[in-house]
């Protein structure tokens, strides 16, 4: 038995037999063609790049209908590369100048594409290299003929193990066959790692080598809560991946049963529970599994599915049909959170993507503040659409309190604008704050006097706290929520929130695991922004305890000096609360 530590990009336990994909990288010879062959070879090219966009449009119709249009908007990115007037013209420029075949010229070009899209700064430009590759072999199969398919016929559960996916084989993928994706390459803004998140494969990606670890047939499992591919396991780790995946399926019975129960401790105290989500078709899911609202709508991918920026139209549209899905219920917009890792220079917000520590330079309020224009379009596409129903607006990363004045100070700007222009926007629309900088936390009681709300983000909270970058495997095991600093940075927020009158609540990735829920109800909060699918495993504890036992259990783990002694304490206590249903499970943050 072997296992393997990567970045977990969508939840879920899937075991299965492996399928190796092949690189499917064979290099094209070069051959020329004599002169009077070139217009026939150019006509090929336009066929290859006619038929490849039909393709892509298909595609792009396909994954709309099956997962909404805001993930569909990668394939608008394919369209435009195949009708790029430059990218274009340097292959048909090789065909003419140097006489070789359309497929040796499509070939030479996107290769050379791709290494310099290898060779950025920014990672984000980096991961888009699967996004190349992808064009490259369709173009390359309508010219030569040849075409992977071992996943087009396959009659039997499969975990797939590639070096990379590339955004078609990923939206292609049939669910009812392929349980699990794992990959050498890829990160956590890649295009295959938001593909499998929505179309709910459990999915791994940055493995380095775990081609070369798995042979076709092998037994694996794919945990992607936590990252770990095992290997080959043996009985007893088999038995428990087991258990562990029978469990998940009947949390699914159970959302059924407290689906339209409240979320009420024992001894009557409700628990406001609402949903994290990316994009406005994940609501319904979250509305099924008994979300009261959007407590954290992340507006990147808006950024980040496109070549441009978005325009105000483009983003009230979406915001718009977020707040309809809801039907009244509220929704907190957080506004551009990205950094260096993530856009480029592309979106022209004058962003140095090239900064070695981008978690710790210009990012979210940081980049918006020093591109204002973008910052006040996003800001007039949510006021615009708040018209439609109740809305936050709640700005990330801020760090100290002159960011959060001037955050404000555009806002008004904004608003006074729209008067001006008789645009109509919402009355009253609360203003909050990320609570994810430690200097935010300490400072708590001093920022309660700016902002009508608080979310803790604990993603960033740790990071910062502990000084680990979440998504380096190497040292992942450094970062945890259970750590005694975060514990006490999260009960003095909260304290200090109560103590002003200010409404607090948690919306990190903390909030969705079970561990942690008895916990943070121990240290005040009422309010916890989670991802869909763990709403109703959250509510379940929330109505097996009471709240005095929550504050027996938050008094006691303040009292251990390790995030080990914590955890086991939090999963001991957790057993004890729900006999049974957690055993076995470790915390995953």
């Amino acid at each position: 038995m072997q296992t393997k530590k990567g970045i977990p990009v969508s939840p879920g336990i899937a075991i299965a037999p492996a399928m190796v994909l092949d690189g499917e990288d064979q290099p094209i010879p070069r051959r020329t063609v004599a002169p009077t062959q070139v217009p026939h070879e150019l006509q090929r090219l336009d066929d290859a790049l006619a038929a490849s966009s039909a393709e892509v449009q298909e595609l792009k119709d396909k994954t709309t209908a099956r997962v909404g249009p805001e993930l569909a908007a990668i394939f608008g990115f394919h369209l435009g590369m195949l009708a790029d007037k430059s990218l274009v013209g340097e292959i048909r420029s090789a065909i003419e100048n140097q006489r070789v075949t359309a497929e040796f010229a499509v070939y030479s070009v996107l290769k050379a594409m791709g290494k310099k899209f290898l060779q950025a700064e920014s990672r984000y430009m980096r991961e888009r290299v699967s996004d190349v590759w992808d064009l490259e072999r369709r173009i390359l199969r309508h010219l030569i003929g040849k075409a992977r398919d071992e996943l087009a016929h396959l009659d039997h559960n499969a975990v797939v193990i590639a070096h990379d996916l590339t955004p078609s084989q990923t939206a292609s993928l049939d669910r009812s066959k392929i349980k699990g994706i794992a990959t050498d390459a890829g990160g956590l803004t890649s295009h295959t790692a938001i593909l499998a998140h929505a179309l709910g494969i459990p999915a791994i990606v940055g493995l380095e080598d775990i081609t070369g670890q798995v042979n076709t047939g092998d037994m694996v499992v794919i945990d992607g809560q936590r990252g770990v591919v095992t290997i080959d396991p043996d009985a007893g780790q088999l038995m428990q991946s087991r258990k562990e995946a029978d469990r998940m399926v009947a949390l699914g019975d159970l959302l059924g049963e407290i689906r339209d129960l409240p979320a009420e401790t024992k001894d009557g105290t409700e628990i406001n529970l609402q949903a994290n989500i990316e994009f406005p078709n994940e609501i319904g899911q979250a509305l099924n599994n008994g979300a009261k609202g959007i407590g954290l709508y992340r507006t990147e991918f808006l950024y980040l599915a496109s070549k441009t920026e978005p325009t105000e139209e483009e983003q009230y549209q979406t915001y718009l049909e977020a707040i309809n899905n809801l039907d009244g219920k509220p929704l907190t917009v957080r506004t551009l959170d990205l950094g260096a890792d993530k856009m480029d220079k592309r979106h022209n917000t004058g962003n140095d993507s090239s900064e070695r520590n981008p978690f710790l330079g210009c990012r979210s309020i940081r980049l918006c503040l020093q591109n204002l224009p973008m910052f006040k379009t996003q800001l007039r596409a949510i006021l615009r659409a708040s018209t439609a129903g109740p809305v936050r607006i709640m700005f990330p990363l801020i760090s100290n309190i002159m960011e959060l004045l001037q955050s404000k100070m555009i806002l008004g700007d904004v608003m006074e604008d729209l008067e001006d222009q008789g645009i109509a926007y919402g009355e009253n629309i609360p203003v909050g704050i990320m609570v994810e900088v430690p200097s935010v936390a300490i400072q708590a009681k001093t920022f309660c006097r700016e902002v009508d709300f608080m979310s803790i983000g604990t993603n960033d909270l740790i990071q910062y706290t502990v000084a680990v970058d979440r998504g380096n495997e190497r040292i992942a095991s450094l970062y945890s929520g259970a750590h005694p600093a975060v514990i006490m940075l999260i009960r003095d927020v909260v304290r200090a929130a109560d103590k002003a009158g200010v409404d607090v609540s948690l919306c990190g990735e903390m909030a969705s695991v079970p561990e942690y829920t008895m916990l943070l109800m121990g240290l005040g909060l009422r309010s916890l922004s989670i991802t869909p699918p763990a709403l109703p495993e959250v509510k379940q504890i929330i109505r097996a305890v009471s709240i005095d036992q929550c504050r027996r259990v938050a008094r006691k783990a303040t009292t251990f000096d390790s995030d080990r002694e914590v955890a086991n304490y939090l999963r001991d206590q957790l057993s004890k609360a729900i006999p049974g249903v957690f055993d076995g499970r470790s915390i995953g943050y």
